[in-house]
């Protein structure tokens, strides 16, 4: 499983998921857009990114990509489901995505496991440029008077929900 940050703006939250993604088992994270890199212009640690990460960004492969949907059609190509978090009139509870989802049609786990998880701005969310692109959009239902979580707690939850199939 891969994820993929589109314009997220908060060094805090990008941290967040870089250690989250290592605690999960993402191979890779791509930041997309203005989404703020470990390391700033003159190759020194952000120091805001690495107390959150407490490090992860160093075993965590990335890679900066300036156009989130010339990515997702790289990674389509690649054979990699597209699953955008957002709340849309398409998402569904990201609980009900079926393992043959996210298996590529096959009924085993396999090497074939091949997500790219895509989250979204803080305030703004995902376009529906890439909304569009993506083969399902899972939200998470709100119970509360909130309608939204921050982006890392939202991660966490539905890349912890992920890697459990």
């Amino acid at each position: 499983m891969i994820a993929v940050l589109h314009n997220i703006r908060s060094l805090y939250n990008v941290g967040s998921i870089f250690r989250t993604a290592d605690a999960v088992g993402i191979s890779k994270i791509y930041l997309c857009g203005i989404t703020p890199k470990p390391i700033d212009a003159f190759g020194k640690p952000r120091e805001q990114l690495v107390k959150v990460s407490l490090g992860a960004e160093k075993y965590i492969e990335w890679e900066y990509c300036k156009s989130t949907p010339k990515l997702i059609d790289k990674l389509k190509k690649g054979g990699y489901k597209i699953f955008s978090i957002e709340q849309s009139k398409k998402s569904i509870p990201y609980y009900k995505i079926k393992k043959s989802a996210i298996y590529n049609g096959a009924t085993t786990c396999g090497s074939n496991k091949k997500i790219s998880l895509i989250l979204g701005n803080e305030i703004k969310g995902l376009p529906q440029s890439i909304l569009k692109k993506s083969d399902k959009i899972m939200e998470i239902p709100m119970r509360g008077k909130k309608e939204s979580l921050n982006v890392s707690v939202a991660f966490g939850i539905v890349a912890f929900h992920l890697s459990n199939y």
